[in-house]
């Protein structure tokens, strides 16, 4: 195939037209480990909170590509010297980053392979790609692991002004319709500039960089963190754990010869190899949700209830505090759930449960985002800015929650 069908013009709600920059990037985007993508749900459970989060892996990871682009292009302009090679490394690092997410992108590194996060499974495959693709991938992997020498690249791809977070507040915030979410990414990009080898934001950037943190934390509250898509994504954790137990204890559940691979072996950071990553290439959200439909019916009570919650969206009550819920609450919970169903303590512990959830929208300790002075001085958002807000932002909040079945 000659090169100029490879330059292709993808139509992107958000950001109009996205253009792929080369045949190699092309190539990338048309494998099947990327393909798969477009089967992994950016938002996990969200859409059961809001009925438009369906958009993918695939969607998101061709947004970032779109504005690492962009901000070659400004970098470029303000005379930072980035080589086409440099480029090149920087497109495919991001446009890779999360190659490794399992289904719903976060139930599977808690509950069917343990040990290794979607991070390491993502090296794995740039590192397989690398190897089919004849080492042109060698620069991506080393500004993907944060080892390039030059430290503003390695920002760029990951940090806390980096071109995933640009992607991802801004297209959740439309697809959920959470208006609170929807940062100007094109023009915290066009305020970027490289100062002593760091990612620096220029001045007028400022009150840009307040609405972006000040979004993040909206957007964790309102939809990453909103009780129901955490009891939901709880949920799905719960029916991968006890398929999997049941597997181990000798039970043969109906399903894809992919997730049976994963429910039949304890797959660790060990021993994820060249084969299960071929098989973990197989397994997208697809898979879980014919494996839940079948399993709604099953005679496992534990398993059947869980199922039947996801899929019917008839989920536990689940309850926010400031403080941690009382051992005897929970304790009456279980209880009574045990005696209502004639169930095992171990049985009512998956219908009944507690935990905690964080919001930090601005971490004060580690890769700052930095403000760059007419002056040349540079300094740190939370003291740039006259906003006491981004002070709150920097601190942690918790909160906790308590899980039991509706009466």
């Amino acid at each position: 195939m000659d090169k100029v069908n490879k330059l292709k013009i993808f139509n992107d709600p958000i950001y109009g037209f996205i253009t792929i920059p080369n045949s190699l990037i092309f190539d990338l985007i048309a494998h099947k480990y990327f393909q798969r993508l477009r089967r992994i749900s950016q938002m996990g459970m969200s859409y059961l909170v809001y009925p438009g989060a369906h958009h993918t892996r695939f969607h998101h990871a061709m947004g970032c590509m779109h504005l690492m682009q962009k901000a070659v292009n400004v970098l470029r302009f303000k005379g930072v010297d980035i080589s086409e090679e440099e480029e090149n490394g920087l497109l495919i690092a991001i446009l890779l980053h999360d190659i490794g997410h399992g289904p719903f992108s976060h139930a599977m590194e808690h509950s069917i392979v343990t040990g290794i996060s979607h991070e390491a499974i993502s090296l794995l495959f740039m590192e397989r790609l690398n190897v089919e693709f004849n080492g042109s991938l060698t620069l991506a992997i080393q500004m993907f692991k944060g080892e390039y020498h030059r430290n503003f690249m390695c920002q760029l791809i990951s940090s806390q002004l980096d071109m995933d977070r640009a992607d991802y507040l801004k297209r959740d915030s439309f697809y959920t319709g959470v208006a609170e979410g929807n940062i100007n990414a094109e023009r915290l990009i066009t305020m970027l500039n490289v100062e002593n080898d760091e990612l620096v934001v220029e001045e007028k950037g400022i009150y840009s960089v307040e609405k972006f943190l000040v979004a993040r934390r909206l957007m964790y509250w309102q939809v990453y963190l909103h009780k129901t898509s955490v009891v939901a994504e709880q949920l799905l954790m719960r029916v991968l754990k006890r398929a999997k137990e049941l597997t181990e204890s000798g039970m043969d559940l109906k399903a894809s010869r992919a997730l049976s691979y994963f429910l039949h072996n304890e797959i660790n950071n060990s021993n994820f190899t060249t084969d299960t990553l071929a098989v973990f290439a197989q397994l997208d959200d697809y898979d879980i949700v014919s494996g839940m439909k079948e399993w709604q019916f099953h005679d496992d009570f534990v398993l059947r209830n869980l199922c039947d919650m996801i899929i019917n969206r008839d989920l536990l009550k689940v309850k926010m505090k400031n403080k941690k819920p009382k051992l005897a609450d929970v304790k009456e919970h279980k209880e009574n759930l045990m005696k209502r169903y004639n169930i095992s303590e171990k049985e009512a512990d998956y219908f009944v449960f507690t935990g905690e959830i964080s919001n930090q929208a601005y971490q004060l300790k580690t890769q700052t985002i930095n403000i760059l002075h007419k002056s040349g001085k540079i300094q740190d958002i939370v003291k740039a800015s006259d906003q006491l807000n981004l002070k709150a932002l920097s601190k942690p909040v918790t909160k906790y929650y308590i899980c039991y079945p509706k009466k």
